[in-house]
């Protein structure tokens, strides 16, 4: 098919274009997985063990829910939130929120 039939397909949305796709290859930008090793105090684990137990995940998917949740609230696309138990992060002689 040529990619003006195919946009033509896709911009009409009246026929599904799903079928016209190679899928085998296809991949979401930035997702790819790194493997990294962290150390953390026994507390630590026993603390991240005991949270994710409590609400249902493994101790891998609450760190890494979190750690996401950080970077979005350090990068600003997340609000700070009070509710969550937020505090706020001292930098350099100056207050920021997450």
């Amino acid at each position: 098919m040529k990619a003006k039939d195919f946009d033509r397909k896709f911009d009409e949305g009246k026929e599904d274009i799903i079928e016209d796709l190679d899928l085998s290859t296809a991949r979401r930008v930035n997702r790819d997985q790194k493997r990294i090793n962290v150390d953390f105090p026994t507390w630590v684990v026993d603390s991240l063990d005991r949270e994710a137990a409590r609400i249902g995940v493994t101790r891998q998917s609450i760190i890494k829910v979190w750690l996401v949740e950080r970077l979005k609230a350090e990068a600003g696309t997340a609000p700070y939130s009070p509710e969550r138990g937020e505090a706020p992060i001292r930098r350099k002689g100056r207050e920021t929120r997450p």
